[in-house]
């Protein structure tokens, strides 16, 4: 077993393509020729990606099911020496799929995390949309019962930031209708489906007409979506009228405690107190 941790396996994270196999990079499938042991998702679908690729390496199953109790076999393949590759079943691991757990202890127990960049699912979306990308933010999988998914959006409604999510075929029809009574009729949406595949195809226009557009299209509940929603229009009043809580906790520091400071900040803005206050400890350090 390796004495040091500069003798350990190195664990690559790599992105495979969303739809389209040309868009595999030529370093992630040379870092897949050479690695002893491939973590996927779903290791029939990998195994598809490497045949493809003219490939034969060892395949273990790493998915959101068995994720915790495995990832400790694959901490010690590192730690042996051995090289792991994880994968998922489509772009890049740990957004919105497994890894998160294995990603956090490998680097706790210092062994060493190379990212293999490529394709994702949100940034091919969002490059084509034709909506805000300046600043965004990703929300993942929408709640699948209706009266919950309508509440997260609504409480998404005031977001200035274009808004991206997952969201499932069947549900499709159901979530367009969800997000025009949340954030109106009139709010800019785009739908993306079949990214980078034969049948690519873009919804785009007011939620209203997003809806109109998928009752229309016979295919529309087949292929992943890619859900954005443009963000909340900021005035020009709120604009000038905006508190920076750094800011705002330094002027108050140097009249108020700490715990007082974040009390009265989280008054003006409405921010959470225990956030404003972990703020608070870091300023007056």
């Amino acid at each position: 077993m390796p004495e040091s941790a500069a003798d350990c396996g190195l664990l690559y994270i790599v992105a495979t393509p969303i739809g389209n196999l040309g868009d595999i990079s030529q370093r992630a499938a040379d870092i897949l020729a050479r690695v002893d042991c491939i973590a996927a998702e779903d290791t029939r679908h990998t195994q598809r990606l490497l045949q493809v690729l003219g490939l034969h390496r060892p395949l273990v199953a790493l998915h959101e099911h068995n994720e915790r109790e495995r990832h400790e076999s694959v901490l010690q393949r590192l730690r042996q020496g051995e090289s792991v590759a994880l994968v998922s079943d489509a772009g890049t691991p740990l957004i919105s799929d497994p890894g998160f757990i294995l990603v956090r202890a490998a680097r706790e127990q210092g062994l060493t995390v190379v990212p293999i960049p490529g394709p994702c699912a949100i940034t091919t979306a969002l490059s084509a949309a034709g909506l805000p990308t300046d600043r965004f933010t990703f929300e993942g999988f929408l709640p699948t019962k209706r009266k919950a998914r309508l509440d997260a959006l609504k409480a998404l409604r005031h977001e200035s930031r274009t808004l991206v999510f997952y969201e499932a075929p069947h549900r499709i029809r159901e979530t367009a209708v969800a997000l025009a009574e949340a954030f109106g009729a009139e709010r800019s949406v785009v739908l993306a489906r079949e990214l980078t595949k034969a049948f690519e195809t873009f919804y785009s226009g007011t939620a209203e007409d997003v809806v109109e557009q998928l009752a229309e299209d016979d295919y529309a509940e087949k292929g992943e979506y890619v859900v954005m929603v443009a963000g909340a229009p900021v005035s020009s009043e709120d604009a000038a009228t905006e508190i920076d809580p750094d800011e705002l906790l330094t002027v108050l520091l140097r009249e108020v405690p700490v715990k007082v400071a974040a009390r009265m900040a989280s008054e003006l803005t409405g921010l959470s107190r225990n956030e404003l206050y972990q703020r608070a400890l870091a300023l007056k350090a």
